[in-house]
């Protein structure tokens, strides 16, 4: 008989592990992101550190994943903290020694994403087996993704603030540390126990009790935030250290900005998951903010420090909606392979996106860069919508009279 326990405290533990992980993880690539944008002085070269960190994790992933599903998750996800604290520690030991610090950043970052490339389905495949499914599970949800979106973006504040103020080596150094700060945080939450409520409750995609979604399309949907927020990360250095010349400081502010508006966005989805679907937040959240993405890099400084929390308050909830759907969809069999699709198909497209908008922007202005990734995050959001649209008519030519669907793919009975 399954024993009954406390989830909360381990549920903290989860996601003060998954902020401290995203905070290492985004440090380090922030700080090589600003030092290769003085440097080299063109986005290009800030364009293939985000290429190296995504390319191991788009290959890797989806067969990754599947291995998720094996081992035990909770000492995968130990060990992919404890590698990348040792990783992290390398790069300022590498830079202190007098080493290139192109090779260094490239190095460390690519060996990060390697790690990347198995941590993300695990710590999915975690979640799927510590939190009880159902209501607990999508307000889990919206707390971890904030979390980890509020650590990339803090990453960005404290990468260049500390970096203008302290240097790079004690950074870094810093920054080694979050690793093992999450591993002692999930180690903490001990060894997995049988918990009530897991797969008790029918699968809800949208918060309406509507019948299954394509899995694709839901993995279609929750990827592209994920190519939206890697290439988004890569043209705001190049544009306020580069086009707009400002300094370090300046680019953490506006990133700081940007993680109230991430946090924001975890208040703003308690209130409208009251009133709407999943599926409904999660097309209109990237609707607004691909229209904000081009928007963000015609107006300056100002309009960044106006329109960047505003698109991190609609993306953060189009994410945890995304995310939701997905989690809901993917039975704890297989949710290490579905996430490492998702990683994997995300990061793949990231790289050919990333290549697009730096060849516009090396061309042309960071202006023309942003539109180029707004229009991206608005036809793949469009088409997810498509696909699952596609799907629900099917769904209801095939149904019984008694059993239609609503416009959300809600049962009517």
């Amino acid at each position: 008989m399954p024993v009954q326990i406390n989830h909360r405290s381990p549920m903290r533990l989860l996601i003060a592990a998954a902020f401290t992980t995203a905070l290492g993880n985004n440090i380090q690539l922030i700080t090589g992101a600003l030092l290769l944008a003085r440097e080299q002085q063109n986005m290009m070269a800030v364009g293939w550190l985000f290429i190296a960190v995504a390319l191991p994790q788009a290959v890797l992933s989806p067969y990754l994943g599947r291995l998720a599903d094996r081992l035990d998750r909770r000492f995968l996800w130990i060990a992919c903290d404890t590698v990348s604290a040792i990783v992290a520690l390398g790069l300022p030991l590498w830079l202190a020694a007098g080493g290139a610090s192109e090779v260094g950043i490239y190095t460390a970052n690519f060996a990060l994403a390697l790690v990347s490339a198995i941590f993300i389905p695990a710590s999915a495949a975690l979640i799927k087996e510590r939190v009880p499914a159902g209501t607990v599970l999508r307000r889990f949800n919206g707390h971890y993704e904030m979390a980890t979106q509020a650590g990339m973006l803090l990453s960005a504040t404290v990468g260049g603030l500390a970096l203008q103020v302290f240097g790079a080596v004690p950074l870094l150094v810093f920054n080694a540390g979050t690793f093992a700060v999450s591993a002692l945080c999930v180690a903490a939450t001990g060894r997995t126990r049988a918990v009530t409520g897991l797969d008790s409750q029918p699968v809800d995609h949208t918060g309406t009790g509507h019948l299954p979604l394509p899995m694709g399309s839901l993995i279609l949907l929750y990827a592209q935030g994920s190519v939206v927020v890697t290439v988004f990360n890569a043209l705001l250095p190049t544009y306020v250290l580069l086009e707009l010349n400002r300094g370090a400081g300046t680019f953490g502010v506006i990133d700081a900005l940007g993680s109230l508006g991430f946090l924001a966005a975890a208040a703003g989805y308690r209130l409208f998951a009251q009133r709407y679907s999943d599926l409904r937040i999660a097309v209109a959240g990237f609707l607004a903010c691909s229209l904000l993405i081009v928007v963000q890099g015609q107006l300056g400084v100002t309009g960044l420090a106006v329109l960047v929390p505003i698109g991190a308050f609609v993306f953060g909830q189009a994410r945890i909606s995304s995310r939701n759907l997905l989690m809901a969809r993917a039975d704890r069999a297989d949710i290490g392979r579905v996430f490492g699709l998702a990683n994997g198909g995300g990061l793949a497209a990231t790289i050919a996106i990333m290549l697009l908008v730096a060849t516009v922007t090396d061309h042309t202005s960071v202006g023309f860069g942003f539109a180029a990734l707004g229009v991206f995050a608005l036809l793949s959001t469009i088409w997810a919508l498509v696909l699952q649209r596609r799907a629900i008519r099917v769904t209801e030519a095939t149904a019984s009279p008694a059993e239609q669907t609503d416009g959300d793919g809600a049962v009517l009975r």
